[in-house]
Protein backbone atom coordinates (compact mmCIF):
# COMPACT_ATOMS: atom_id res chain seq x y z
CA UNK A 1 0.00 0.00 0.00
CA UNK A 2 1.51 3.54 -0.49
CA UNK A 3 1.79 6.09 2.07
CA UNK A 4 -0.98 8.09 0.85
CA UNK A 5 -3.77 5.17 0.90
CA UNK A 6 -2.84 3.35 4.29
CA UNK A 7 -4.79 0.14 4.91
CA UNK A 8 -7.94 1.34 6.55
CA UNK A 9 -8.24 -1.77 8.75
CA UNK A 10 -5.06 -0.78 10.64
CA UNK A 11 -7.15 1.89 12.45
CA UNK A 12 -8.77 -1.05 13.98
CA UNK A 13 -6.09 -3.78 14.30
CA UNK A 14 -2.47 -1.98 14.36
CA UNK A 15 -0.89 -0.61 17.47
CA UNK A 16 -0.42 -1.42 21.11
CA UNK A 17 -3.67 0.70 22.65
CA UNK A 18 -6.72 -1.30 24.37
CA UNK A 19 -8.68 -1.10 21.48
CA UNK A 20 -6.10 -2.48 19.25
CA UNK A 21 -5.67 -5.26 21.96
CA UNK A 22 -9.62 -6.11 21.88
CA UNK A 23 -10.00 -6.09 17.85
CA UNK A 24 -6.91 -8.17 17.56
CA UNK A 25 -8.16 -10.71 20.45
CA UNK A 26 -11.98 -11.00 18.83
CA UNK A 27 -10.13 -11.87 15.82
CA UNK A 28 -8.36 -14.64 17.68
CA UNK A 29 -11.92 -15.77 19.26
CA UNK A 30 -12.71 -16.89 15.80
CA UNK A 31 -9.16 -18.71 14.67
CA UNK A 32 -7.77 -16.35 13.03
CA UNK A 33 -3.76 -15.36 13.92
CA UNK A 34 -3.51 -11.54 13.52
CA UNK A 35 -0.21 -11.38 13.58
CA UNK A 36 -0.40 -13.80 10.69
CA UNK A 37 -2.10 -11.00 8.68
CA UNK A 38 -0.77 -7.68 10.19
CA UNK A 39 -0.48 -5.61 7.46
CA UNK A 40 -2.53 -7.42 5.10
CA UNK A 41 -5.79 -5.76 3.22
CA UNK A 42 -9.21 -7.44 5.21
CA UNK A 43 -11.52 -8.13 2.15
CA UNK A 44 -15.03 -8.40 3.23
CA UNK A 45 -17.20 -11.04 0.95
CA UNK A 46 -20.85 -9.52 1.09
CA UNK A 47 -22.77 -12.89 0.27
CA UNK A 48 -26.46 -13.04 -0.55
CA UNK A 49 -26.79 -16.28 -0.38
CA UNK A 50 -30.49 -16.99 1.43
CA UNK A 51 -32.55 -20.03 1.02
CA UNK A 52 -35.59 -17.50 0.91
CA UNK A 53 -33.90 -16.41 -2.54
CA UNK A 54 -33.43 -19.62 -5.05
CA UNK A 55 -31.94 -16.93 -7.77
CA UNK A 56 -28.76 -16.65 -5.09
CA UNK A 57 -28.74 -20.52 -3.73
CA UNK A 58 -25.16 -21.16 -5.25
CA UNK A 59 -23.21 -18.21 -3.68
CA UNK A 60 -21.82 -19.97 -0.73
CA UNK A 61 -20.12 -22.09 -3.09
CA UNK A 62 -19.00 -19.00 -5.07
CA UNK A 63 -17.94 -17.22 -1.84
CA UNK A 64 -15.58 -20.39 -0.60
CA UNK A 65 -13.79 -19.62 -4.02
CA UNK A 66 -13.55 -16.16 -3.62
CA UNK A 67 -11.80 -16.66 0.43
CA UNK A 68 -9.42 -19.54 -1.17
CA UNK A 69 -8.54 -16.46 -4.56
CA UNK A 70 -7.84 -14.08 -1.23
CA UNK A 71 -6.15 -15.81 0.79
CA UNK A 72 -3.73 -16.93 -1.86
CA UNK A 73 -3.17 -12.62 -2.29
CA UNK A 74 -2.01 -12.61 1.04
CA UNK A 75 -5.41 -10.98 1.72
CA UNK A 76 -7.88 -11.99 4.80
CA UNK A 77 -11.28 -12.64 3.76
CA UNK A 78 -14.02 -12.17 6.11
CA UNK A 79 -17.36 -13.22 4.75
CA UNK A 80 -20.68 -11.65 6.04
CA UNK A 81 -24.58 -11.81 5.21
CA UNK A 82 -26.88 -9.14 3.82
CA UNK A 83 -30.65 -8.99 2.88
CA UNK A 84 -31.14 -11.18 0.10
CA UNK A 85 -33.62 -9.93 -2.30
CA UNK A 86 -35.62 -12.69 -3.98
CA UNK A 87 -38.28 -12.10 -6.81
CA UNK A 88 -40.27 -15.07 -6.60
CA UNK A 89 -41.44 -14.85 -3.19
CA UNK A 90 -41.01 -10.72 -1.97
CA UNK A 91 -44.00 -9.15 -1.67
CA UNK A 92 -45.36 -6.72 -2.75
CA UNK A 93 -42.09 -6.50 -4.49
CA UNK A 94 -38.47 -6.99 -3.94
CA UNK A 95 -38.28 -3.54 -5.53
CA UNK A 96 -39.30 -2.04 -2.37
CA UNK A 97 -36.52 -3.63 -0.22
CA UNK A 98 -33.49 -2.56 -2.84
CA UNK A 99 -33.04 0.59 -0.96
CA UNK A 100 -32.79 -1.15 1.70
CA UNK A 101 -30.37 -3.78 0.82
CA UNK A 102 -27.94 -0.79 -0.42
CA UNK A 103 -28.41 0.79 3.39
CA UNK A 104 -27.38 -2.54 4.48
CA UNK A 105 -24.65 -3.27 2.86
CA UNK A 106 -23.14 0.81 2.73
CA UNK A 107 -23.68 0.61 6.07
CA UNK A 108 -21.77 -2.72 6.84
CA UNK A 109 -18.90 -1.49 5.02
CA UNK A 110 -18.57 2.09 6.67
CA UNK A 111 -18.70 0.07 10.57
CA UNK A 112 -16.52 -2.32 9.54
CA UNK A 113 -12.48 -3.07 9.41
CA UNK A 114 -13.02 -3.63 5.35
CA UNK A 115 -10.30 -2.26 2.90
CA UNK A 116 -12.02 -4.07 0.20
CA UNK A 117 -15.17 -5.79 -0.86
CA UNK A 118 -16.28 -8.52 -3.26
CA UNK A 119 -20.00 -8.17 -3.89
CA UNK A 120 -22.01 -11.62 -4.78
CA UNK A 121 -25.01 -11.13 -6.21
CA UNK A 122 -27.85 -12.73 -8.61
CA UNK A 123 -31.58 -11.69 -8.95
CA UNK A 124 -33.09 -9.08 -10.11
CA UNK A 125 -32.57 -5.98 -7.02
CA UNK A 126 -29.13 -7.49 -5.57
CA UNK A 127 -27.21 -6.53 -7.96
CA UNK A 128 -28.13 -2.60 -8.33
CA UNK A 129 -28.93 -2.64 -4.60
CA UNK A 130 -24.59 -3.89 -4.07
CA UNK A 131 -23.22 -1.10 -6.91
CA UNK A 132 -25.93 1.71 -5.25
CA UNK A 133 -23.39 1.09 -1.58
CA UNK A 134 -20.29 0.25 -3.93
CA UNK A 135 -20.76 4.03 -5.46
CA UNK A 136 -21.52 5.39 -2.31
CA UNK A 137 -18.88 3.61 0.23
CA UNK A 138 -16.42 3.81 -2.67
CA UNK A 139 -14.16 1.44 -1.09
CA UNK A 140 -12.22 -0.89 -3.59
CA UNK A 141 -15.16 -3.21 -4.64
CA UNK A 142 -15.31 -6.40 -7.33
CA UNK A 143 -19.09 -7.52 -7.63
CA UNK A 144 -19.45 -11.12 -9.22
CA UNK A 145 -22.66 -13.08 -9.90
CA UNK A 146 -23.92 -16.07 -9.67
CA UNK A 147 -25.03 -17.19 -13.11
CA UNK A 148 -27.98 -18.14 -15.25
CA UNK A 149 -29.79 -20.94 -14.65
CA UNK A 150 -30.43 -24.43 -16.82
CA UNK A 151 -32.77 -24.07 -19.60
CA UNK A 152 -35.22 -26.62 -18.90
CA UNK A 153 -37.07 -28.35 -22.06
CA UNK A 154 -40.86 -29.39 -21.75
CA UNK A 155 -41.89 -32.06 -24.73
CA UNK A 156 -39.24 -31.25 -26.50
CA UNK A 157 -38.89 -27.32 -26.47
CA UNK A 158 -36.37 -25.78 -24.75
CA UNK A 159 -38.69 -23.33 -22.26
CA UNK A 160 -37.53 -19.88 -20.95
CA UNK A 161 -37.95 -18.41 -17.13
CA UNK A 162 -40.63 -16.11 -16.60
CA UNK A 163 -41.31 -15.55 -20.73
CA UNK A 164 -42.71 -18.69 -21.05
CA UNK A 165 -44.72 -18.65 -17.36
CA UNK A 166 -46.70 -16.22 -18.77
CA UNK A 167 -47.33 -17.69 -22.62
CA UNK A 168 -48.50 -20.68 -21.01
CA UNK A 169 -50.80 -19.45 -18.63
CA UNK A 170 -52.36 -17.29 -21.48
CA UNK A 171 -52.97 -21.21 -22.73
CA UNK A 172 -54.09 -22.28 -19.44
CA UNK A 173 -56.71 -19.58 -19.26
CA UNK A 174 -57.96 -20.09 -22.72
CA UNK A 175 -58.33 -24.02 -21.76
CA UNK A 176 -55.59 -24.42 -24.45
CA UNK A 177 -53.42 -26.26 -21.69
CA UNK A 178 -54.73 -28.61 -19.22
CA UNK A 179 -54.10 -28.44 -15.19
CA UNK A 180 -51.97 -31.64 -15.81
CA UNK A 181 -49.61 -30.18 -18.34
CA UNK A 182 -49.38 -26.95 -16.43
CA UNK A 183 -47.98 -29.09 -13.41
CA UNK A 184 -45.57 -30.80 -15.66
CA UNK A 185 -44.59 -27.63 -17.34
CA UNK A 186 -43.98 -26.42 -13.63
CA UNK A 187 -41.17 -29.22 -12.83
CA UNK A 188 -39.65 -28.47 -15.42
CA UNK A 189 -39.04 -24.71 -16.17
CA UNK A 190 -36.93 -23.99 -13.55
CA UNK A 191 -34.71 -26.98 -13.14
CA UNK A 192 -31.62 -25.43 -11.09
CA UNK A 193 -30.04 -22.75 -8.81
CA UNK A 194 -29.34 -19.56 -10.51
CA UNK A 195 -31.29 -16.58 -11.83
CA UNK A 196 -33.79 -16.21 -14.73
CA UNK A 197 -32.19 -17.79 -18.17
CA UNK A 198 -33.99 -15.03 -20.51
CA UNK A 199 -32.94 -11.73 -21.14
CA UNK A 200 -34.59 -10.69 -17.96
CA UNK A 201 -33.78 -7.96 -15.35
CA UNK A 202 -30.97 -10.22 -14.00
CA UNK A 203 -29.01 -11.25 -16.51
CA UNK A 204 -29.64 -7.23 -17.51
CA UNK A 205 -28.20 -6.29 -14.95
CA UNK A 206 -25.13 -8.55 -14.48
CA UNK A 207 -24.15 -7.77 -17.92
CA UNK A 208 -24.67 -3.88 -17.00
CA UNK A 209 -22.31 -4.33 -14.23
CA UNK A 210 -19.80 -5.54 -16.51
CA UNK A 211 -19.98 -3.16 -19.08
CA UNK A 212 -19.82 -0.54 -16.32
CA UNK A 213 -16.68 -1.87 -15.29
CA UNK A 214 -17.36 -3.18 -11.81
CA UNK A 215 -17.66 -7.14 -13.03
CA UNK A 216 -14.68 -8.96 -14.53
CA UNK A 217 -14.87 -8.95 -18.19
CA UNK A 218 -16.74 -11.57 -19.64
CA UNK A 219 -17.91 -13.05 -16.47
CA UNK A 220 -22.07 -11.82 -16.35
CA UNK A 221 -23.31 -14.42 -18.75
CA UNK A 222 -21.15 -17.81 -17.62
CA UNK A 223 -23.58 -20.38 -16.28
CA UNK A 224 -24.40 -21.11 -12.67
CA UNK A 225 -23.01 -24.52 -13.01
CA UNK A 226 -20.16 -24.37 -15.13
CA UNK A 227 -17.13 -24.58 -13.36
CA UNK A 228 -15.55 -21.55 -14.77
CA UNK A 229 -17.60 -19.47 -12.58
CA UNK A 230 -15.66 -21.08 -9.87
CA UNK A 231 -12.66 -20.45 -11.26
CA UNK A 232 -13.58 -16.47 -12.08
CA UNK A 233 -14.61 -16.29 -8.23
CA UNK A 234 -10.98 -17.20 -7.53
CA UNK A 235 -9.37 -15.22 -9.86
CA UNK A 236 -12.10 -12.21 -8.11
CA UNK A 237 -10.68 -12.84 -4.62
CA UNK A 238 -6.93 -12.51 -6.23
CA UNK A 239 -7.93 -9.61 -7.81
CA UNK A 240 -9.97 -7.14 -5.38
CA UNK A 241 -6.66 -7.75 -3.35
CA UNK A 242 -4.19 -6.00 -6.13
CA UNK A 243 -7.29 -3.50 -6.35
CA UNK A 244 -6.88 -2.30 -2.59
CA UNK A 245 -2.86 -1.89 -3.43
CA UNK A 246 -3.96 0.10 -6.23
CA UNK A 247 -6.57 1.79 -4.46
CA UNK A 248 -8.90 0.97 -7.55
CA UNK A 249 -12.34 2.70 -6.49
CA UNK A 250 -15.80 2.60 -8.02
CA UNK A 251 -15.45 6.26 -8.29
CA UNK A 252 -12.94 5.97 -10.93
CA UNK A 253 -14.97 3.59 -12.69
CA UNK A 254 -18.50 4.96 -12.09
CA UNK A 255 -17.84 7.72 -14.87
CA UNK A 256 -20.15 9.70 -17.16
CA UNK A 257 -18.95 7.81 -19.55
CA UNK A 258 -19.43 4.11 -18.19
CA UNK A 259 -22.66 4.36 -17.71
CA UNK A 260 -23.61 5.99 -21.63
CA UNK A 261 -21.76 2.92 -22.31
CA UNK A 262 -24.13 0.72 -20.35
CA UNK A 263 -27.28 2.69 -21.88
CA UNK A 264 -26.02 1.63 -25.43
CA UNK A 265 -25.42 -1.82 -24.00
CA UNK A 266 -28.73 -1.54 -22.33
CA UNK A 267 -30.12 -0.73 -26.00
CA UNK A 268 -28.03 -3.54 -27.46
CA UNK A 269 -29.08 -6.29 -25.51
CA UNK A 270 -32.94 -5.78 -25.75
CA UNK A 271 -32.71 -5.72 -21.35
CA UNK A 272 -35.27 -5.18 -19.09
CA UNK A 273 -36.52 -2.16 -18.92
CA UNK A 274 -36.47 -2.13 -14.58
CA UNK A 275 -32.11 -1.34 -15.98
CA UNK A 276 -33.46 2.40 -16.50
CA UNK A 277 -34.49 2.69 -12.99
CA UNK A 278 -31.57 1.06 -11.41
CA UNK A 279 -28.87 2.55 -13.56
CA UNK A 280 -30.86 6.24 -12.62
CA UNK A 281 -30.04 5.15 -8.72
CA UNK A 282 -26.45 3.96 -8.90
CA UNK A 283 -25.37 7.13 -11.25
CA UNK A 284 -27.17 9.32 -8.57
CA UNK A 285 -24.87 7.90 -6.21
CA UNK A 286 -22.17 9.31 -7.51
CA UNK A 287 -23.60 12.43 -8.35
CA UNK A 288 -24.00 11.82 -11.93
CA UNK A 289 -27.53 13.02 -13.56
CA UNK A 290 -29.10 10.46 -16.26
CA UNK A 291 -31.95 11.82 -17.22
CA UNK A 292 -34.42 9.57 -19.33
CA UNK A 293 -33.54 11.89 -22.59
CA UNK A 294 -30.48 10.67 -22.49
CA UNK A 295 -31.51 6.83 -22.62
CA UNK A 296 -33.42 7.87 -25.49
CA UNK A 297 -30.92 10.18 -27.12
CA UNK A 298 -28.68 7.07 -27.20
CA UNK A 299 -31.70 4.47 -28.71
CA UNK A 300 -31.90 6.90 -31.88
CA UNK A 301 -28.05 5.45 -32.70
CA UNK A 302 -28.00 2.03 -31.13
CA UNK A 303 -28.72 -0.60 -33.14
CA UNK A 304 -30.42 -3.68 -31.44
CA UNK A 305 -28.56 -6.78 -31.74
CA UNK A 306 -29.01 -9.85 -29.32
CA UNK A 307 -31.84 -12.18 -30.16
CA UNK A 308 -32.19 -13.95 -26.93
CA UNK A 309 -35.73 -13.87 -25.41
CA UNK A 310 -37.71 -12.37 -24.59
CA UNK A 311 -36.78 -10.19 -27.34
CA UNK A 312 -35.66 -12.59 -29.34
CA UNK A 313 -35.31 -16.51 -29.56
CA UNK A 314 -32.35 -17.89 -27.89
CA UNK A 315 -31.51 -18.40 -24.04
CA UNK A 316 -28.84 -17.36 -21.68
CA UNK A 317 -26.79 -20.46 -22.35
CA UNK A 318 -26.48 -19.38 -25.98
CA UNK A 319 -25.39 -15.49 -24.86
CA UNK A 320 -22.95 -17.02 -23.43
CA UNK A 321 -21.55 -19.49 -25.87
CA UNK A 322 -21.43 -16.68 -28.44
CA UNK A 323 -19.42 -14.38 -26.82
CA UNK A 324 -21.27 -12.50 -24.28
CA UNK A 325 -20.65 -8.86 -22.83
CA UNK A 326 -17.22 -8.62 -24.39
CA UNK A 327 -18.81 -9.72 -28.24
CA UNK A 328 -22.10 -7.35 -27.64
CA UNK A 329 -18.68 -3.90 -27.16
CA UNK A 330 -17.16 -5.23 -29.86
CA UNK A 331 -19.96 -4.90 -32.18
CA UNK A 332 -20.51 -1.41 -30.68
CA UNK A 333 -17.30 -0.17 -30.06
CA UNK A 334 -17.23 2.87 -32.66
CA UNK A 335 -20.05 3.92 -30.11
CA UNK A 336 -18.33 3.69 -26.95
CA UNK A 337 -15.64 5.15 -24.67
CA UNK A 338 -13.28 2.45 -24.80
CA UNK A 339 -10.82 4.18 -22.45
CA UNK A 340 -13.18 3.44 -19.51
CA UNK A 341 -11.39 1.34 -16.72
CA UNK A 342 -12.67 -1.87 -15.37
CA UNK A 343 -11.92 -3.66 -12.10
CA UNK A 344 -9.79 -5.71 -14.31
CA UNK A 345 -7.29 -3.06 -14.15
CA UNK A 346 -7.48 -2.05 -17.84
CA UNK A 347 -9.96 -0.36 -20.15
CA UNK A 348 -12.30 -1.64 -22.44
CA UNK A 349 -10.10 -0.82 -25.15
CA UNK A 350 -7.84 -3.09 -23.70
CA UNK A 351 -10.08 -6.18 -23.20
CA UNK A 352 -11.88 -5.92 -26.31
CA UNK A 353 -8.68 -6.86 -28.64
CA UNK A 354 -9.92 -10.30 -29.65
CA UNK A 355 -13.65 -10.33 -28.62
CA UNK A 356 -16.02 -11.32 -30.90
CA UNK A 357 -19.51 -12.99 -31.48
CA UNK A 358 -18.83 -16.73 -32.88
CA UNK A 359 -22.62 -17.20 -33.31
CA UNK A 360 -24.05 -14.16 -35.77
CA UNK A 361 -27.87 -15.16 -35.46
CA UNK A 362 -27.88 -14.93 -31.18
CA UNK A 363 -25.15 -11.79 -31.37
CA UNK A 364 -25.79 -9.89 -34.73
CA UNK A 365 -23.14 -8.30 -36.57
CA UNK A 366 -23.44 -4.45 -36.23
CA UNK A 367 -24.37 -4.54 -40.36
CA UNK A 368 -27.44 -7.24 -40.36
CA UNK A 369 -28.65 -5.74 -36.68
CA UNK A 370 -32.42 -6.90 -35.30
CA UNK A 371 -33.52 -3.47 -35.97
CA UNK A 372 -31.44 -0.68 -36.59
CA UNK A 373 -32.22 1.21 -33.37
CA UNK A 374 -32.61 0.61 -29.87
CA UNK A 375 -34.74 -1.64 -28.46
CA UNK A 376 -36.71 0.71 -25.66
CA UNK A 377 -37.81 4.17 -26.06
CA UNK A 378 -38.92 7.00 -23.83
CA UNK A 379 -42.38 8.99 -23.95
CA UNK A 380 -43.24 12.13 -22.95
CA UNK A 381 -46.56 14.03 -23.27
CA UNK A 382 -49.84 15.46 -21.08
CA UNK A 383 -50.07 11.54 -19.79
CA UNK A 384 -46.01 11.74 -18.80
CA UNK A 385 -45.14 14.88 -18.12
CA UNK A 386 -42.16 13.55 -16.71
CA UNK A 387 -41.67 10.63 -19.05
CA UNK A 388 -42.79 6.85 -19.23
CA UNK A 389 -40.89 4.04 -20.84
CA UNK A 390 -41.88 0.86 -23.24
CA UNK A 391 -39.64 -1.86 -24.43
CA UNK A 392 -40.52 -1.69 -28.34
CA UNK A 393 -37.74 -4.77 -29.09
CA UNK A 394 -41.23 -7.05 -27.17
CA UNK A 395 -43.95 -5.06 -28.12
CA UNK A 396 -46.01 -5.92 -31.80
CA UNK A 397 -45.19 -3.42 -34.21
CA UNK A 398 -48.91 -2.51 -35.07
CA UNK A 399 -49.76 -1.11 -30.96
CA UNK A 400 -46.83 1.43 -31.21
CA UNK A 401 -48.73 4.10 -32.54
CA UNK A 402 -52.37 3.69 -31.13
CA UNK A 403 -55.32 5.24 -30.14
CA UNK A 404 -57.98 3.58 -27.79
CA UNK A 405 -60.78 4.35 -25.09
CA UNK A 406 -59.30 3.57 -21.65
CA UNK A 407 -60.54 0.70 -19.53
CA UNK A 408 -59.58 2.34 -15.89
CA UNK A 409 -58.30 0.09 -12.92
CA UNK A 410 -58.15 2.18 -9.99
CA UNK A 411 -55.61 -0.35 -8.26
CA UNK A 412 -54.45 -3.53 -8.36
CA UNK A 413 -56.80 -5.21 -6.11
CA UNK A 414 -59.20 -3.40 -8.65
CA UNK A 415 -57.55 -4.78 -12.13
CA UNK A 416 -57.64 -8.52 -10.61
CA UNK A 417 -61.08 -8.44 -9.98
CA UNK A 418 -62.24 -7.21 -13.35
CA UNK A 419 -59.65 -7.72 -16.12
CA UNK A 420 -61.57 -11.63 -16.95
CA UNK A 421 -64.56 -10.30 -16.61
CA UNK A 422 -67.04 -11.39 -19.17
CA UNK A 423 -68.85 -8.30 -18.77
CA UNK A 424 -65.63 -6.09 -18.95
CA UNK A 425 -66.40 -3.46 -21.89
CA UNK A 426 -62.78 -3.93 -23.38
CA UNK A 427 -62.35 -4.56 -27.32
CA UNK A 428 -59.08 -5.15 -29.15
CA UNK A 429 -58.56 -1.08 -29.61
CA UNK A 430 -58.66 -0.39 -25.87
CA UNK A 431 -56.13 0.83 -23.20
CA UNK A 432 -55.73 -0.75 -20.40
CA UNK A 433 -55.09 1.77 -17.66
CA UNK A 434 -53.53 0.72 -14.36
CA UNK A 435 -53.21 3.76 -11.45
CA UNK A 436 -51.77 3.49 -8.04
CA UNK A 437 -49.27 0.70 -8.41
CA UNK A 438 -45.80 3.03 -8.52
CA UNK A 439 -43.35 3.78 -5.88
CA UNK A 440 -45.39 5.23 -3.59
CA UNK A 441 -48.52 3.85 -4.69
CA UNK A 442 -48.45 0.46 -3.16
CA UNK A 443 -45.38 1.17 -1.64
CA UNK A 444 -43.10 -0.76 -3.68
CA UNK A 445 -43.47 0.16 -7.47
CA UNK A 446 -44.09 -3.73 -7.75
CA UNK A 447 -44.37 -5.69 -11.17
CA UNK A 448 -47.95 -5.44 -12.14
CA UNK A 449 -47.35 -3.47 -15.33
CA UNK A 450 -47.82 -6.49 -17.75
CA UNK A 451 -52.01 -6.06 -16.85
CA UNK A 452 -53.03 -9.60 -17.99
CA UNK A 453 -55.19 -9.42 -21.65
CA UNK A 454 -58.82 -10.15 -20.79
CA UNK A 455 -59.68 -13.86 -21.35
CA UNK A 456 -62.65 -12.42 -23.05
CA UNK A 457 -59.57 -10.90 -25.65
CA UNK A 458 -58.03 -14.02 -25.75
CA UNK A 459 -60.77 -16.18 -26.77
CA UNK A 460 -61.09 -14.00 -29.76
CA UNK A 461 -57.44 -14.48 -31.17
CA UNK A 462 -56.32 -11.20 -29.29
CA UNK A 463 -52.59 -11.49 -27.60
CA UNK A 464 -51.96 -8.45 -27.24
CA UNK A 465 -53.18 -4.75 -26.07
CA UNK A 466 -51.81 -1.67 -24.88
CA UNK A 467 -51.26 -1.10 -21.35
CA UNK A 468 -50.49 2.27 -19.47
CA UNK A 469 -49.33 2.23 -15.33
CA UNK A 470 -47.21 3.89 -13.12
CA UNK A 471 -45.76 0.28 -12.20
CA UNK A 472 -42.74 -2.01 -13.41
CA UNK A 473 -43.07 -5.63 -15.09
CA UNK A 474 -40.40 -8.37 -15.51
CA UNK A 475 -37.51 -7.92 -17.78
CA UNK A 476 -39.08 -11.49 -18.46
CA UNK A 477 -42.76 -9.96 -19.92
CA UNK A 478 -43.49 -9.04 -23.29
CA UNK A 479 -46.15 -7.11 -24.82
CA UNK A 480 -46.90 -3.31 -26.04
CA UNK A 481 -46.88 -1.92 -22.03
CA UNK A 482 -46.00 1.71 -21.39
CA UNK A 483 -44.37 1.38 -17.46
CA UNK A 484 -43.12 3.75 -15.29
CA UNK A 485 -45.36 6.73 -16.01
CA UNK A 486 -44.20 9.82 -13.72
CA UNK A 487 -45.38 11.07 -11.98
CA UNK A 488 -46.97 8.14 -10.83
CA UNK A 489 -51.10 8.51 -10.45
CA UNK A 490 -50.28 8.30 -5.74
CA UNK A 491 -48.40 11.29 -6.40
CA UNK A 492 -50.76 13.41 -8.28
CA UNK A 493 -49.63 12.52 -11.78
CA UNK A 494 -51.85 13.07 -14.66
CA UNK A 495 -52.27 9.20 -14.33
CA UNK A 496 -54.74 9.88 -11.68
CA UNK A 497 -57.08 11.63 -13.46
CA UNK A 498 -57.71 9.48 -15.91
CA UNK A 499 -61.68 8.02 -16.53
CA UNK A 500 -62.95 5.61 -17.77
CA UNK A 501 -63.52 6.05 -21.60
CA UNK A 502 -61.00 8.43 -22.35
CA UNK A 503 -59.45 8.49 -25.08
CA UNK A 504 -55.25 7.73 -25.28
CA UNK A 505 -52.94 8.28 -27.81
CA UNK A 506 -50.13 6.41 -28.24
CA UNK A 507 -47.51 7.45 -31.07
CA UNK A 508 -43.95 5.68 -29.96
CA UNK A 509 -42.65 7.39 -33.32
CA UNK A 510 -43.08 10.81 -32.18
CA UNK A 511 -42.07 9.65 -28.58
CA UNK A 512 -45.88 10.70 -27.34
CA UNK A 513 -48.08 9.34 -24.80
CA UNK A 514 -51.52 12.05 -24.83
CA UNK A 515 -54.59 11.85 -23.19
CA UNK A 516 -57.20 13.74 -25.19
CA UNK A 517 -58.97 15.49 -22.58
CA UNK A 518 -59.38 19.09 -22.79
CA UNK A 519 -56.62 21.03 -20.35
CA UNK A 520 -60.22 22.92 -18.27
CA UNK A 521 -61.56 19.08 -17.35
CA UNK A 522 -58.12 18.01 -16.26
CA UNK A 523 -57.57 20.64 -14.39
CA UNK A 524 -61.13 20.01 -12.49
CA UNK A 525 -60.42 16.95 -11.91
CA UNK A 526 -57.43 17.90 -10.22
CA UNK A 527 -58.87 20.17 -7.77
CA UNK A 528 -61.10 16.83 -6.92
CA UNK A 529 -58.09 14.59 -6.73
CA UNK A 530 -57.61 13.04 -3.10
CA UNK A 531 -54.60 10.65 -2.98
CA UNK A 532 -55.33 7.47 -1.42
CA UNK A 533 -53.95 6.88 2.23
CA UNK A 534 -51.62 4.73 2.69
CA UNK A 535 -52.38 1.79 4.91
CA UNK A 536 -48.57 1.84 6.28
CA UNK A 537 -48.43 4.14 9.35
CA UNK A 538 -44.51 3.08 10.77
CA UNK A 539 -41.55 1.06 9.82
CA UNK A 540 -40.20 0.86 6.56
CA UNK A 541 -42.64 0.88 4.25
CA UNK A 542 -43.89 4.39 5.65
CA UNK A 543 -39.78 5.49 5.33
CA UNK A 544 -40.40 3.79 1.81
CA UNK A 545 -43.20 6.05 0.89
CA UNK A 546 -42.37 8.88 2.46
CA UNK A 547 -38.42 9.22 0.97
CA UNK A 548 -39.07 7.59 -2.46
CA UNK A 549 -37.76 9.76 -5.48
CA UNK A 550 -40.38 9.04 -8.54
CA UNK A 551 -38.80 6.58 -11.68
CA UNK A 552 -37.42 8.88 -13.58
CA UNK A 553 -35.41 9.99 -10.63
CA UNK A 554 -34.29 6.27 -9.82
CA UNK A 555 -36.60 5.46 -7.01
CA UNK A 556 -33.68 5.96 -4.43
CA UNK A 557 -34.48 7.61 -1.19
CA UNK A 558 -34.12 11.50 -1.28
CA UNK A 559 -31.32 11.18 1.73
CA UNK A 560 -29.36 8.68 -0.34
CA UNK A 561 -28.55 10.74 -2.80
CA UNK A 562 -26.07 13.33 -2.86
CA UNK A 563 -26.58 17.08 -3.99
CA UNK A 564 -23.04 18.32 -4.12
CA UNK A 565 -19.37 17.14 -4.76
CA UNK A 566 -18.75 17.80 -1.30
CA UNK A 567 -21.52 15.42 -0.36
CA UNK A 568 -19.75 12.76 -1.60
CA UNK A 569 -17.29 12.15 0.81
CA UNK A 570 -17.66 8.55 2.63
CA UNK A 571 -17.45 10.01 6.35
CA UNK A 572 -15.11 6.95 8.40
CA UNK A 573 -16.16 6.24 11.51
CA UNK A 574 -14.44 6.70 14.63
CA UNK A 575 -12.46 3.53 16.12
CA UNK A 576 -13.75 4.15 19.65
CA UNK A 577 -15.06 2.17 22.37
CA UNK A 578 -18.63 0.51 20.62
Amino acid sequence: MTKQHPLRSAAWFSGESDLAFQHRSALRSMGIDPDRYAGRPVIGIANSWSELNNCNITLRELADAVKRGVLAAGGLPLEFPTISLGEEFMKPSAMLYRNLMAMDVEETLRSNPIDGVVLLCNCDKTTPAQLMAAASADLPALQLNGGPRSVGRWRGTAVGSGTDLWRYWDDVRTGKLSREEWQELEACIACSGGACNTMGTASTMTGLSEVLGMMPPGSSSIPANDARRLAVAEAAGRRIVEMVAADLRPSKILTQRAFDNAIRALLALGGSTNAVVHLIAIAGRRNIKLPLSRFDELAQTTPFLVNVSPSGDYFMDAFHAAGGIPAVLSELSDLLDLDCLTVAGGTWRDLLTLARSSDADVIRPRHEPLAETGSLAVLNGNLAPNGAVIKTSAASPGLLQHRGPAIVFENYDDMQARVNDPDLPVTADSVLLLKNAGPKGVPGFPEWGMIPVPTKLLEQGVTDIVRVSDSRMSGTAFGTVVLHVAPEAAAGGPLAFVEEGDMIVLDVAARSLQLEVDVETIAERKRRFQPVPSPHRRGYPRLYADHVLQADEGCDFDFLRPNSEEELDFVWPIVGRS
